[in-house]
C-alpha cells in the first residue's frame, strides 16, 4: 500500500445520500496497491462487460477518505473512498456500489449535469430580475421575497434532477449485476448499512428532507432495489469465494496501513492466524519500526502460501524501508516474476536495486523501471527513480525528461516545463524522447495558463 499523488476531484454523482452526501471539491489522496488494484479489476470486469464497456478503459481509484462514499467525476473512472471499504463486509457489496457508479458513467450523468444546472440558473436569474424590478418600484421587501422564492425553486429544480439521475443509476445497477450473473444481495445489504448509519446519525425522514436531498430516500431505494433483485435469477447465487477471500485480505491490509497501530492490534489480536490478520499486524508493526515482528507476520503468510506475490512484496517493502535494501531484493524479484512485472511492485524492486548504491545493480534497475513506466505511465515515483538511474549514467537529457514526467503528474507545471525544455534542447531532434519532451512542455504551459486565468 503506497500513498501517491493528490487528486483534485469534484465529487459529482456521489453514491450514498442524505447522510453521506457528496464531498466538496478538494485535494484527494490516492492510495495505490498492486493487490488492491488487481482485486478492483477482477471484481469490476464482468459488470463493465455487462454494461457494454471495455474493462481496459474503466479505472477504479482508491482514495484515502474515511467518508463512506463513491463517485464519478467525468471520464470512465470510479473513485471509491477507503471509508466505504471499511464499512463493507463482502466483495458483493463493493460490486453493488461499483455497478451504481457505472450507471452514472453509462448514463453520461457528469457531462449532462448542465441539464440540471441550466434550468435552475434560469430560474435564479429570472427571480433576480423580477426582484430587482419590484425593489425599483418601491417594494424592496417584495423584491427580496421574490428572489428568495426563486432560489428555493431553483434548488428544488436541481435536486429533483439529481434524484432522477440517482434513481436511473440504481436501475442501471440492477441491469448490470443481472447481466454479469452477480447477486444483488451485496447491493441490498450495503443499502441496509447506510440506512443504519443514517439512524445512528439521527436522520429522520421528513417532507423537507425529501425535498432537500440530492438522492432519493434510502428506504425507498432499498425497497425498489430489493424487489428488483429478488426477482433476478442470480439472487440466490452463492458469492464468489475467491473474490471474498481477496476482499478480506485487502480490507485488512488497508486497515493496517491507515489505522493507528494499537487499534490494529486490538482488531487483529495475536490469536487470529488467518492471512488478513497477519497482513494487518505486519503493517502495524512496521509502522512502529518493529522490523522483526513485521517480518514474522509476512513469513507466517508465506508459510501458508509460499508463492504469494503480495506477501513477498510486503516482506521486501519492510526490509527496504528498514534499511536492508540488499535483503529486500530476493523477495521483490520473486514478486515481480510471479506477477509478470506488475508495475507498482517493479517500481519498489527498482528502488531497492538503487538503494543498494551498488552500480552493478543499476542496469537491472533501469530495465525494471523502464518496463514499469511502459505499463503504468502515471506513476511519478517510477519516473523519479528512472531519473536517478539516468543521472547516475550521466544521461542528463533523459534525466531531465524523467523529472518533467514526474513533476507534471505531481502538478508542478512550472518545474515540469523547465525540465522538458532543457531535455528538448539536448535530446536528438526528431527522436521519440525529443517529441515527448515537446508534448510535456506544451501541456505544462497550457496548464500554467489555465491556472493563471482561473486566479
Amino acid at each position: 500500500m503506497k500513498r501517491k499523488i493528490a487528486l483534485s476531484a469534484a465529487t459529482a454523482c456521489a453514491l450514498i445520500g442524505a447522510l453521506c452526501a457528496s464531498t466538496a471539491a478538494r485535494a484527494q489522496e490516492v492510495l495505490r496497491d498492486a493487490e488492491t488494484e488487481s482485486f478492483f479489476r477482477d471484481v469490476s470486469a464482468p459488470i463493465i462487460a455487462a454494461a457494454g464497456l471495455d474493462p481496459h478503459n474503466v479505472d477504479v481509484v482508491l482514495l484515502n477518505d474515511g467518508e463512506v462514499n463513491a463517485f464519478v467525476a467525468g471520464g470512465q473512472t470510479v473513485y471509491i473512498n477507503s471509508g466505504l471499504l471499511a464499512q463493507a463486509d463482502h466483495a458483493e457489496e463493493v460490486q453493488g456500489v461499483f455497478a451504481h457508479e457505472l450507471g452514472h458513467i453509462v448514463g453520461g450523468h457528469v457531462i449532462r449535469s448542465d441539464e440540471g444546472t441550466r434550468p435552475a440558473m434560469n430560474i435564479t436569474i429570472l427571480s433576480l430580475l423580477l426582484g430587482a424590478a419590484a425593489a425599483a418600484a418601491g417594494a424592496p421587501e417584495a423584491g427580496l421575497g421574490i428572489f428568495a422564492a426563486g432560489e428555493t425553486a431553483a434548488m428544488g429544480k436541481y435536486l429533483a434532477f439529481s434524484r432522477a439521475q440517482e434513481a436511473t443509476a440504481d436501475a442501471a445497477s440492477v441491469k448490470f449485476l443481472s447481466g454479469a450473473g452477480i447477486s444483488g444481495r451485496g447491493s441490498v445489504n450495503f443499502f441496509k448499512k447506510l440506512q443504519n448509519l443514517e439512524y445512528r446519525a439521527g436522520f429522520h425522514r421528513t417532507e423537507d428532507s425529501e425535498f432537500s436531498s440530492t438522492h432519493p430516500m434510502t428506504d425507498d431505494r432499498l425497497t425498489t432495489l430489493q424487489d428488483a433483485f429478488e426477482h433476478d435469477p442470480a439472487w440466490t447465487k452463492p458469492e464468489n469465494p475467491d473474490l471474498q477471500r481477496r476482499f478480506l485480505r485487502i480490507k485488512a491490509k488497508l486497515y493496517g496501513y491507515l489505522a493507528d497501530p494499537q487499534q490494529v492490534l486490538i482488531a487483529y489480536p495475536d490469536y487470529m492466524t488467518d492471512v488478513p490478520a497477519h497482513y494487518a499486524r505486519a503493517y502495524a508493526y512496521h509502522k512502529q519500526a518493529f522490523m522483526d515482528k513485521a517480518l514474522a507476520e509476512t513469513d507466517a503468510i508465506l508459510a501458508q502460501e509460499p508463492d504469494d506475490p503480495y506477501a513477498l512484496e510486503l516482506k521486501g517493502q519492510v526490509l527496504l524501508e528498514s534499511g536492508h535494501a540488499a535483503e529486500a531484493i530476493p523477495p521483490l524479484r520473486r514478486a515481480v516474476d510471479l506477477t509478470r512485472n506488475q508495475p507498482l511492485i517493479a517500481t519498489t524492486f527498482g528502488h531497492a536495486l538503487l538503494a543498494t548504491e551498488d552500480p552493478a545493480n543499476f542496469s537491472e534497475a533501469e530495465r525494471v523501471l523502464k518496463a514499469a513506466v511502459a505499463k503504468d505511465h502515471d506513476n511519478p515515483f517510477a519516473w523519479y527513480e528512472l531519473g536517478v538511474v539516468y543521472e547516475s549514467e550521466g544521461d542528463n537529457p533523459r534525466a531531465r525528461l524523467a523529472s518533467a514526467e514526474q513533476l507534471q503528474m505531481e502538478g508542478h507545471f512550472a518545474e515540469s516545463l523547465r525540465n522538458a525544455q532543457a531535455a528538448e534542447a539536448t535530446l536528438p531532434q526528431g527522436s521519440p524522447d525529443w517529441l515527448r519532451a515537446q508534448d510535456i512542455a506544451m501541456s505544462s504551459r497550457a496548464m500554467i495558463e489555465r491556472t493563471r486565468k482561473n486566479k
